[in-house]
């Protein structure tokens, strides 16, 4: 039995995405508790706006509860594992909501419960969290005769810290992307122990598709090809962060473009090639690099990325077409206004002459109208 969990925020979201059945086969909302509405997303908004009198901005507490197909629970399991892991986490008596979900024959149960202490109106604490879904979910699997998940925060007994399993969001990325944490790790790792250093490691990302960034909280982070973010630590087989920093250590930060800039080139990347293959509107010259020119080109220190001069072209050009696609979008709302601004004054001429007519039996030519409004206009002041 695997347990996870954490504190979100965005009750729009967490709806949207517990309702989905695209993406599972079936979406079923089995409780709502502590709420007056009567529907998952009127629930969710409600406990959001309990919170708005807090600092909070995260109010709900998100959990999942995945057992392995052939161990799948019974209505009167799955109320009782989740009383337990509410207990735990300091849960108790809180408003929440239950949907499972059944994708692909297994069967996995969603929980999102509001963190708001009615009484101190602050957020009940989350600290601890990962050892507590352990501790939980090894004590149900005994209960229920499961078969036992070695985790790494509780009752190791001296065995070695388990891999790393996906988190909620990568696994959402992975979805969005088609590209699974285990395939990234598959081929960073091969270009990993391909390389020595780490100007050919970002040589060979760039060359397989792949972008080197700079991570907001990480050192290194990789772009996959479908704008995907990835801890480079974890996308190593087998090495650690220590190890990470030894073998870029050669590369100069600020020569690494940052995420926002990478997402930008991997998006100029895959406009290209849908232009080459016929799906999509012709690039900009300098998008267009002659890849036998581009793999001639060096840098001074004849080290740095061998195509970084068409990697800067590419990002250019990435950043010039957002740039025009947010004026053609600035551009058609200056135009809607400008009629809507036409239409309202139309609309005040029409209900004027409208009164003119009331108030004399005739319609008025142009001239005897705006002398008469000129007179009143006199009078007034």
């Amino acid at each position: 039995m695997i347990i996870k969990g954490k504190s979100v925020g965005g009750a729009k979201r967490l709806a949207v995405h517990l309702m989905r059945t695209d993406t599972n086969e079936r979406a079923e909302v089995k409780e709502l508790r502590g709420v007056a509405a009567e529907e998952l997303r009127g629930a969710l908004l409600e406990m959001e706006a309990v919170a708005a009198g807090t600092r909070t901005t995260k109010p709900f507490y998100h959990g999942s509860i995945n057992t392995r197909a052939d161990e799948r629970l019974t209505d009167e399991q799955r109320v009782y594992a989740i009383d337990r892991l509410e207990a735990a986490l300091g849960l108790t008596g809180q408003a929440r909501t239950i949907v499972v979900h059944e994708k692909e024959g297994r069967e996995h149960c969603h929980i999102v419960w509001s963190r708001i202490d009615l009484e101190r109106m602050a957020a009940i604490s989350d600290s601890h969290n990962y050892r507590k879904h352990e501790e939980v979910a090894r004590a149900l699997e005994r209960e229920f005769g499961h078969e036992r998940v070695q985790g790494a925060h509780a009752e190791r007994d001296g065995k070695e810290r388990p891999e790393r399993t996906p988190s909620h969001a990568e696994m959402l990325q992975a979805d969005r992307t088609g590209l699974s944490p285990k395939q990234v790790k598959e081929q960073i790792t091969e270009l990993w122990h391909g390389t020595d250093n780490g100007k050919d490691f970002s040589v060979a990302l760039w060359q397989s598709g792949f972008v080197l960034a700079r991570g907001d909280r990480r050192d290194y982070v990789v772009i996959d090809p479908r704008g995907g973010t990835h801890s480079l630590a974890r996308r190593v087989e087998g090495a650690k962060v220590k190890d990470i920093r030894e073998r870029m250590a050669d590369l100069d930060p600020a020569r690494v473009p940052n995420i926002a800039d990478a997402k930008l080139i991997q998006y100029a990347r895959r406009e290209r090639d849908a232009a080459r293959d016929g799906q999509g509107k012709q690039p900009p010259e300098s998008v267009r690099v002659d890849e036998e020119e581009r793999s001639k080109r060096h840098t001074p220190d004849g080290l740095e990325w061998t195509d970084r001069a068409g990697m800067v072209q590419q990002q250019r050009a990435a950043m010039d077409w957002v740039k025009t696609s947010q004026e053609r979008k600035d551009s058609r709302t200056e135009q809607t206004d400008s009629r809507r601004e036409t239409s309202d004054a139309e609309a005040a001429r029409k209900e004027h002459r409208q009164a003119l007519l009331r108030e004399f039996g005739r319609e008025l030519s142009d001239e005897e109208a705006h002398d008469l409004d000129h007179g009143r206009e006199r009078t007034r002041r």
